[in-house]
């Protein structure tokens, strides 16, 4: 056996931005008065031992504290829930909106248990003052973990309501049914509203680990499509992101940026700033920033500041793959099983291929946005953030206060794809709104967005393998630089394989994406099976199911080559492709019809089918529009997404020179649905992105017998 670590595919090693540096290292400049009048008297020595411990243990966010906080989170109902005195239904969660419509999804769990419609539920999310704690939305969690508590805290107070309603009648509770928000007696046809019952109330009820939820299969708000809840505030622009968040003497800021990443600050000139009328000229550590009463006076004084930076020699795009290979540290992770050795020497066709993915950007709809305000030692801030108590985290630890001190509030917001899981503008804002003592809106440009942001990161794969000419896979062997683990196991039935990823030194910053690795790891594999298919002359469909066990991942290879005709006749350059996946308990086939025009090197993708199973699905337009999201956003990634660098600096930091999917990129898609009631409901945020990268590489083949290895494959066009 090898002596390499066990990979647990919970630790998601590539979240690689929740282990790194703050940002800013603060000065503060407060005397002793001013400290203690701020924390309060009481607290220094327990906040003090709790940053020690938390330095101790090399985490710097305190992560594994507020980890141990979710052991604490409520117990009792009305942690979870309340029902108003007029009936009115409120659910808690530390869940956000980032338009994945997990608002609707999670009302649809409260309101099924309930038996209320689902407009009737009101979701209070992603507020650290109202909700309970909460590790943020991401990885594909809010449908296997925060729907079943809810629905838990709804079911238990529907058990609450019944007890009322028979304590009320003085009759057996079985005579008892709840609809429509009322308990109804079925004997005397008697009624009673849930606010009289309640009578505004906390319901401080214990919720049950056995709460008496209901049954997949008999789901009557849960499983149907439901329009999106609040849909048509976004849609007439009702809705008010963070960038539209006003307060009373609000002033707006602006930071100056240093001339390439990792520079640090050598001087500053901001004589001509500071003579501005209303302006303030805000430096503290590495940190330079002005407010101003609107933002084109902020924008044109930061603009006449003259900083001056230095930074050592770094990396280029053109040099990446190998130094991520040259920069490889500490104790691999990985397993091993079987005989690499042996499984090759059993093999007839031997092959070793590399597969490299380049870092690229999240491109959200909503750049980062932050409001800050202090009001007497307390610090509260809007801003669109994944994570609003992790969040609350980095603000306590930057500005040395408690983190019952900092209040977080997310309103719903325009996308994040895992790119805003850190803190970074609601730190710049609330260093700004304390120099100026007034609240602070910042804003991002898009070029900010692009540049100072983290990518997904980059990666180096080299796969070597044997396979017998009956299409056994006998050797394995997988080897991963940087871009992370999750999605490096497989389905498919090998009895030798070693599969092991190699952190690495990144020259960017780097974190968590839409599926985090899994798109790098499934392009690699899919790709790499795709050419053992083809070097033993066996259908890539085929090659495939001869080598799987798994019945999850076989029922959505052959639904979607069903639906795509797989074997159908094709004429000219037209290439067909097909690959498949799991990860985040969710199963992925996608079928891809790409045609080439040689003259030009232009590659069109005219057809993407993809069959998804994710155990009982919840709102079946919903998970298609995911799903068709994911399809769409994986183009980028897979033809023409890359970020272009050279020594610290970003080259292509704007749309203008970062293409990312257009209206005439888009091919027919088609979904298919498995919807499996006999299984857990997983998330579908992230795992339909996986399958597109490798079934559009494998077309591409198909059409022209070139074989492309490296994302994005056609960013100029197809090249022989």
């Amino acid at each position: 056996m090898s002596e390499h670590k066990i990979v647990d595919d919970s630790i998601e090693t590539e979240r690689y931005e929740l282990l790194a540096e703050p940002p800013y290292h603060f000065n503060l400049d407060l005397d002793r008065r001013d400290f203690f009048k701020l924390l309060g008297g009481g607290i220094v020595l327990v906040f003090a031992l709790d940053a020690f411990a938390s330095q101790e243990s090399g985490d710097r966010q305190g992560e594994s504290r507020r980890r141990a906080q979710s052991n604490s989170t409520p117990k009792e109902i009305s942690g979870w829930l309340h029902i108003g005195e007029d009936g009115s239904v409120t659910a808690y969660t530390g869940k956000v909106e980032f338009g994945q419509n997990i608002r609707t999804s999670l009302s649809q769990a409260v309101a099924e248990e309930l038996r209320v419609p689902v407009t009737s539920i009101r979701l209070t999310m992603g507020d650290t003052d109202l909700t309970p704690f909460d590790m943020g939305t991401f990885g594909s969690r809010t449908t296997p973990t925060m729907a079943p508590q809810l629905r838990k805290a709804a079911a238990a107070a529907r058990e609450v309501l019944i007890d009322l309603a028979a304590g009320e009648w003085k009759v057996e509770r079985g005579l008892l049914a709840v609809k429509d928000g009322k308990v109804i007696n079925a004997r005397s046809k008697q009624s009673l509203d849930f606010g009289k019952l309640t009578k505004g109330q906390k319901l401080l009820k214990v919720i049950s680990e056995n709460a008496p939820t209901t049954s997949a299969e008999n789901w009557n708000i849960a499983g149907k499509s439901v329009a999106k809840l609040d849909g048509r505030n976004f849609v007439t622009g009702k809705h008010r992101y963070t960038s539209d968040t006003r307060l009373a003497d609000m002033l707006f800021g602006k930071i100056v940026r240093p001339s390439a990443l990792n520079a640090t600050l050598v001087s500053v000139d901001a004589r001509e700033a500071e003579a501005s009328p209303g302006v303030k000229v805000v430096r503290d550590g590495n940190l330079i920033g002005v407010t101003a009463p609107d933002p084109q006076t902020a924008a044109r004084s930061a603009g006449t500041i003259k900083a001056e930076w230095k930074s050592a020699p770094q990396p280029s795009a053109k040099e990446l793959f190998d130094y991520l290979r040259k920069q490889a540290a500490g104790s691999p992770q990985g397993n091993e099983r079987g005989s690499i050795t042996d499984g090759l020497a059993r093999a007839d066709k031997k092959l070793e291929q590399t597969y490299t993915v380049a870092y690229i950007a999240h491109a959200p709809l909503e750049p980062r946005a932050a409001v800050a305000e202090w009001n007497k030692g307390k610090l509260t801030v809007w801003t669109g953030t994944q994570r609003p108590f992790g969040v609350r985290g980095e603000l306590a630890e930057a500005f040395r206060i408690p983190e019952e001190r900092v209040r977080v509030i997310v309103p719903d917001t325009g996308s994040g794809y895992g790119g805003k899981h850190t803190g970074d503008v609601a730190i710049e804002a609330a260093r700004l709104a304390q120099a100026a003592g007034k609240p602070v809106k910042l804003l991002w440009t898009r070029e900010e967005e692009f540049n100072w942001a983290y990518f997904r990161p980059a990666g180096v794969i080299d796969i070597s393998s044997g396979v017998r000419e009956d299409g056994t896979i006998t050797a394995w062997e997988l080897h991963n630089y940087n871009s992370g683990s999750s999605g490096i196991q497989h389905r498919y039935d090998i009895q030798n394989q070693k599969i092991v990823f190699h952190q690495s030194k990144s020259p960017l910053r780097q974190g968590s994406y839409r599926g985090l690795a899994a798109t790098a790891n499934h392009f690699a594999r899919e790709s790499h099976m795709d050419e053992l298919a083809h070097a033993v002359n066996i259908d890539p469909l085929e090659f495939r199911l001869r080598n799987l066990k798994d019945e999850r991942l076989k029922a959505v290879l052959n639904g979607a080559a069903k639906a795509f005709g797989w074997g159908k006749s094709k004429h000219g350059e037209v290439g067909y492709g097909i690959a498949g996946g799991f990860e985040k308990g969710g199963y992925v086939a996608a079928c891809a019809e790409v045609s080439v025009d040689r003259a030009n090197g232009k590659v069109k993708l005219l057809k993407v089918v993809e069959a998804f199973e994710c155990g009982a699905i919840v709102n079946p337009d919903q998970l298609r529009n995911q799903i068709e999201g994911s399809v769409v956003m994986a183009i980028g990634g897979a033809l023409f997404e890359s970020i272009d660098f050279d020594n610290g600096r970003i080259i292509n930091g704007r749309f203008s020179r970062y293409r990312v999917p257009r209206f005439n990129d888009v091919p027919m898609i088609e979904t298919v649905l498995i919807d499996r009631k006999d299984l857990p409901s997983a998330g579908a945020g992230e795992t339909p992105i996986v399958g597109l990268a490798p079934a559009v590489g494998n077309a591409i083949f198909d059409a022209t017998g070139i074989r492309l290895r490296s994302l994005p494959m056609a960013p100029n066009g197809l090249k022989a």
